[in-house]
């Protein structure tokens, strides 16, 4: 799950991890309001779920309390567009209006689960306020690891490193081991996947703080963490991902016409694999599970059949845990509910397969069956094209 910059700016401070002073806003009055709190100089910053806002223009330096309230009147009601929003956009319901401060240094510092090693890394670079992508293909002996023992936790030694190599000094590196130390704590107990803070502001009065902040959540452990959990904004969210989120399923959009339903994620990619092998694009990834049952096999192919680009589905069911009669059976019944009219293309294979493609014979529905992911495939593609 993902969250907005002052919502993890709310998180981190809990934690001690030095942030600059900032409210967010609704209304241009209230950004008005706001700089005459903690300015007059403010920076106006539109929170949305992506990066890349002030090249934008979601981010806007203000010199007055008057500016602040016809920056944000700028903002808010904007579609802004990213490079990680997609030529969409998103629309900007909220700012956060927040003290301007005397820069020095940019750095960057992020964590995140190394899969290769099993453990976080804390990632830390002098090139602050850069996409760390770039920084990665570009100048990646900027880029300084410490990894993590998940039974040791994070070190002050390990601290110090990274502050070292930053090349901070005098209070400024005393203030940065704190900041690394609160960030993992944060990190740590709040179940986090990622916590990113780009830029890492080094003022010329020499203090340390988050300039920006960037938090996303492990979905299994929100029940741990109620009050992150209701940070939810399903307004940044695809309709249609959210509404798969209700029922456990796991749902992306993507730009093809082939609609796909699968039970796990390795099968998820195989699939789509092999729909690009033989020529077409998949529309969506929606992986139902291991033990999945039948009424969530009916929402999952209701919500499949919702995006609108799909014009053929490719249901490819391997009844492992899950028996293929049950899938069968959930097909049919949110079949005849949709009344569908685009052709569906169904290959089953495991538990109860024989069942399965006799519900789907029986059901007096035009079902395209095919008996390999290969024939599958081939079948689903130039039908997603007529």
């Amino acid at each position: 799950m993902k969250i907005h910059e002052f919502q993890a700016k709310h998180i981190l401070s809990k934690f001690g991890v030095p942030i600059p002073r900032s409210e967010v806003a609704e209304t241009p009055a209230r950004a008005r309001e706001i700089a005459e709190e903690i300015g007059p100089r403010v920076v106006v910053k539109a929170q949305i779920h992506a990066g890349g806002r002030g090249k934008g223009g979601g981010v806007k330096l203000a010199g007055s309390p008057e500016e602040a309230e016809k920056l944000a009147g700028e903002i808010l009601g904007m579609t802004l567009v990213t490079h990680q929003t997609g030529p969409e956009g998103k629309l900007v319901k909220l700012v956060l209006v927040e003290e301007a401060l005397d820069i020095d240094r940019e750095l960057y510092i992020g964590i995140v689960i190394d899969r290769a090693t099993e453990a976080p890394v804390i990632m830390a670079s002098s090139q602050g306020g850069m996409e760390i992508e770039k920084v990665a293909a570009e100048t990646p002996e900027l880029i300084f690891k410490e990894f993590i023992h998940p039974a040791t936790g994070f070190g002050a030694y390990q601290a110090r490193k990274l502050a070292f190599k930053l090349e901070l000094k005098g209070d400024s590196f005393k203030q940065a081991v704190k900041f690394l130390m609160a960030l993992y704590k944060a990190f740590e107990d709040s179940d986090a996947s990622l916590a990113e803070i780009n830029p890492l502001l080094v003022t010329k009065q020499g203090d340390v703080l988050a300039l920006d902040a960037k938090m996303n959540f492990d979905d299994n452990a929100l029940k741990r963490h109620p009050d992150i959990a209701e940070m939810r904004d399903l307004d940044e969210e695809d309709p249609l991902e959210a509404e798969a989120s209700k029922f456990d399923l796991n749902y992306i959009k993507l730009d093809g016409s082939v609609g796909c339903m699968v039970n796990g994620a390795g099968l998820a990619m195989a699939t789509m694999d092999i729909i690009m092998h033989s020529g077409g694009m998949p529309a969506n990834f929606l992986d139902v599970g291991g033990g999945v049952s039948e009424e969530a096999v009916k929402n999952a192919f209701k919500i499949l059949v919702s995006d609108q680009d799909v014009k053929a589905a490719l249901i490819n069911i391997f009844g492992g845990i899950v028996r293929c009669d049950l899938v069968a059976n959930g097909i049919v019944k949110a079949a005849k509910e949709l009344e569908l009219d685009i052709p569906i293309v169904v290959r089953l294979e495991g538990t109860n397969v024989e069942q399965g493609k006799q519900i789907l014979e029986n059901s007096g529905m035009a079902f395209h069956a095919a008996s390999s992911m290969k024939e599958a495939a081939e079948k689903v593609v130039p039908l997603a094209s007529q």
